[in-house]
């Protein structure tokens, strides 16, 4: 099994700086979320693996120890392979993405700093199995999730150490909400409906000490997708005008 090309998934070149790396990560995690689909989408379980691919390349590059341990053994396999160079030339695309590809997780979900591969490409080599689906995408999703509470104090939408929400927050919040309970028409069943979502949202804005990505993964499907597709474009233009 050859090793995958982290920097080919975060498309930027091999000689890309921790601040690139950073950048680039956020935009392909917003990109291929799998919230951003409906859960009963046939992309789902696809986006997911895409989402996986992108937090190893991230984990893997964003530690100066581990990128020099990779970037190592990247080139040691092109030596033995007999193709030459190891580093990526340029801003790659998503091509030669394999979406069945399992990649084993460290024992301690990612959290030490230094040393270990979280990525199976060389399998017999250094022994390593995949951890079961569930611990892949926890392992995901926590990643994922201090650099959401980032990109929201960037924003203006959390603050503090613990990425507190704002008032900017709850507003797009209550928007995307708003959004989604559309539906509610003036009859009974509908205002019920309204009334039930209302409340819950309600519930989970009164809950003392949560983060802005504790309160994310409480909100509904629909609400995820539409508040991730706001911060998408956020992100992304600020991007285009840097």
């Amino acid at each position: 099994m050859s090793a995958p090309d982290y920097y080919k998934t975060l498309s930027i070149p091999s000689t890309a700086t921790a601040q690139q790396i950073r950048d680039a990560y956020k935009k392909a995690a917003l990109k291929h979320h799998p919230d951003r689909v409906p859960s009963d989408s046939p992309e789902r379980a696809t986006r997911t693996k895409k989402f996986q691919q992108i937090n190893d390349a991230y984990y893997t590059l964003s530690d100066a120890t581990r990128r020099r341990d990779y970037d190592s053994a990247r080139q040691f396999q092109s030596f033995a392979s007999g193709s030459g160079g190891g580093g990526g030339g340029g801003a790659q695309t998503d091509e030669g993405f394999d979406a069945d590809e399992e990649i084993p997780r460290p024992a301690d979900g990612g959290k030490s700093s230094g040393g270990g591969f979280p990525w199976s490409a060389f399998g017999g080599m250094f022994g390593g199995n995949p951890n079961p689906e569930a611990a892949e995408e926890k392992f995901s999703q926590e990643q994922f999730g201090s650099v959401f509470e980032e990109m929201m104090r960037e924003e203006g939408m959390a603050e503090g150490n613990e990425a507190a929400p704002t008032g900017k927050f709850w507003g797009i919040v209550g928007g995307v909400s708003g959004g989604a309970m559309g539906f509610i028409v003036a009859n009974l069943p509908g205002a019920v409906a309204g009334a039930v979502a209302g409340n819950r949202l309600g519930a989970v804005r009164d809950a003392k000490g949560k983060s802005v990505y504790n309160v994310y993964m409480e909100l509904e499907q629909p609400q995820r997708m539409r508040l991730l597709s706001e911060l998408a474009a956020k992100v992304f233009a600020h991007a285009v005008s840097g």
